[in-house]
C-alpha cells in the first residue's frame, strides 16, 4: 500500500513541486512550494479525521494535498487537469491501487475554483485545505514595489496579518478567521478576489455535512 511517506520522499514528485513553484514565481504568482503543499496535505487529513473518515481516506486526502499543484509545471491555465494527468502517471508507476488512483486524480482535477466541484469527500477536503491557505508569507514581492502596487492578489494576501483555520471539536464546522490590515486593502478587495473560492469552500463543507464559516476582523461574513 502506497503511503504518504512514500509520496513525500519520492524524488520525482519533489522535483515537480519545486519546478512548478519556479514556473509560478517567474510569472508573479504567490508561493506554491513545499510550505503550501505540506500545509494543504496536513489540513486535508485533519478535516476528514474530524468527520470520522477512515485513516486510509485521511491518507488519500493527504497525498492529494501534497501533489495537487504539480500541474503548474505545464501551465497555470488548467493546472488542475494537467496535474491530475501527471498524478495518474506517477501513482500508476508507483503501483497504487486503481481505485485509490481514481480518488486522488479526481480530487486534483477538481480543486481549481474555475472548474472545481467537491465530487467526493477527499476532493472536498482538498478544496477546503487549499482555499483556506491565505498567508502574507506567500507573497513574493515586497510592499511598495511597483509589482506589488499593481497586483490586487499580492495586496490582498499581504494584507492578511493573521490567518487561522479551526475545526469545531465535534467536526460540525470549519472556521477561517482572518485579520486584515485595511490600510493595505479594504475587505471588499478580499471578496473581489476570493468570493468564488469561499463559495466553493461552502460547497465543499456541505459535501462533508459541515458548515463553512468566514470571519474577517471579528465579523462573521459567511
Amino acid at each position: 500500500m502506497l503511503t504518504f511517506a512514500d509520496i513525500k520522499n519520492d524524488p520525482q514528485i519533489r522535483t515537480y513541486i519545486k519546478k512548478a513553484d519556479e514556473v509560478l514565481e517567474s510569472i508573479g504568482y504567490t508561493e506554491h512550494s513545499f510550505a503550501h503543499v505540506t500545509r494543504v496535505a496536513a489540513e486535508a487529513k485533519l478535516i476528514l479525521a474530524a468527520r470520522g473518515y477512515s485513516e486510509r481516506d485521511q491518507e488519500l486526502a493527504q497525498i492529494a494535498g501534497y501533489i495537487h499543484d504539480i500541474g503548474n509545471i505545464v501551465n497555470r491555465v488548467d493546472h488542475a487537469q494537467s496535474g491530475a494527468i501527471m498524478a495518474f502517471r506517477i501513482l500508476d508507476r508507483l503501483g497504487m491501487d486503481p481505485e485509490e488512483i481514481a480518488v486522488i486524480v479526481s480530487a486534483i482535477g477538481n480543486h481549481d475554483e474555475g472548474t472545481a466541484y467537491p465530487v467526493h469527500p477527499v476532493a472536498a477536503a482538498l478544496i477546503l485545505a487549499d482555499k483556506t491557505d491565505v498567508r502574507r508569507t506567500r507573497v513574493r514581492v515586497k510592499a511598495g514595489q511597483e509589482a506589488f502596487d499593481k497586483d490586487i492578489h499580492d495586496r490582498v494576501n499581504y494584507a492578511v496579518e493573521k490567518a487561522r483555520t479551526t475545526l469545531e471539536p465535534d467536526g460540525s464546522a470549519i472556521l477561517l478567521s482572518l485579520t486584515i490590515d485595511t490600510t493595505i486593502c479594504p475587505v471588499m478587495d478580499y471578496f473581489e478576489i476570493f468570493l468564488n473560492r469561499m463559495l466553493l469552500c461552502r460547497k465543499a463543507a456541505d459535501k462533508l455535512e459541515m458548515r463553512f464559516r468566514l470571519m474577517i476582523n471579528g465579523q462573521e461574513l459567511l
